[in-house]
């Protein structure tokens, strides 16, 4: 548990490995901002590189920082994952170690949750960086999702979401808990935002203050094989079934989702429409798995 701090409202996780070019000016951007009284957990991966001595200095300078070294590289998504189980304030947000936030990401996100209690994300516009910080563009992350209804707010999301820049908006901790946050595998981010849209409603406040840093070692330039091995280092080298985990994880959320019998109707015929008009990729998928196995007997 993070303790220590009773008055802090927000826990940030900021999960790297081998992260220590850009941790620095992540952690500036946090300590910065105008809602300061925050703990910040840096979950170090078992990093190899100088990532410790920086999250070591920073927690010896301000009492806010802890670093958090695993013993073992957990992988990108169990990472994540226990930084928000650390946590034991009111609410939580995730800061990629690659990435920083405007002086007044905290204050409006919490100002927004606060105004809207029936909101479980609030994340404000996006803007684009290169590896130098230079900004390249604003980004529309599409994902403001006020509908009643969590069938038309999960279908949305699927419908738009691309960045996944969302993750790293302020949510309320305790229904971050009731999802399965971030499986070990690929594209777990979405599964669980997807997940995240049926307990409650997801707010984009108009104001760029998230900093998304675009560079060679990003995630989002990894072939898919790295990013497996990235989320899961100690993975299987099975066929992946990327749609078809997706689906399965989506059938989960809704069994375990708070909606009403006749939302989870809703919730299971659009999946299953879905499930028919991607048809190509399991087939694709399943292909694959048959073409591996086959050559592995052979």
């Amino acid at each position: 548990m993070t303790s220590g701090r009773p008055s802090a409202r927000i826990t940030v996780g900021v999960p790297v490995y081998n992260g220590e070019r850009y941790l620095a000016v992540a952690l500036e951007s946090l300590l910065s901002q105008t809602a300061g009284d925050m703990v910040i957990l840096v979950g170090d991966n078992a990093s190899t590189d100088g990532t410790a001595d920086i999250a070591r200095a920073y927690a010896a300078r301000d009492s806010r920082v802890r670093h958090v070294r695993h013993a073992t590289n957990l992988g990108a998504a169990r990472n994540y994952s226990v930084l928000c189980q650390m946590a034991d304030t009111e609410y939580f947000r995730w800061l990629a170690a690659d990435d920083s936030s405007g002086p007044r990401f905290h204050e409006v996100c919490l100002a927004t949750l606060a105004a809207h209690p029936d909101a479980v994300l609030a994340y404000p516009r996006v803007v684009m960086i290169d590896a130098e910080g230079r900004q390249l563009h604003e980004y529309d992350e599409g994902l403001h999702l006020p509908q009643e209804r969590p069938s038309e707010r999960l279908f949305t999301l699927l419908k738009r979401l691309r960045l996944v820049n969302a993750l790293y908006g302020v949510a309320r901790t305790s229904v971050l808990r009731r999802t399965r946050l971030l499986g070990a595998f690929r594209g777990s981010d979405i599964v669980f935002l997807a997940e995240l849209s049926l307990y409650g409603k997801f707010i984009e406040i108009p104001e760029p203050l998230m900093l998304r840093r675009m560079h060679e070692g990003s995630y989002t330039s990894m072939t898919p094989e790295e990013q497996r091995r990235f989320n899961n280092p100690a993975g299987s080298r099975t066929p992946e079934f990327y749609f078809s985990r997706h689906l399965m994880e989506y059938l989960r959320a809704v069994a375990r989702a708070p909606v009403s019998a006749g939302e989870r109707l809703r919730l299971l015929a659009g999946l299953a429409r879905n499930a028919v008009w991607a048809r190509d990729h399991y087939f694709a998928e399943l292909m694959a798995a048959v073409r591996a196995l086959v050559r592995g007997s052979a």
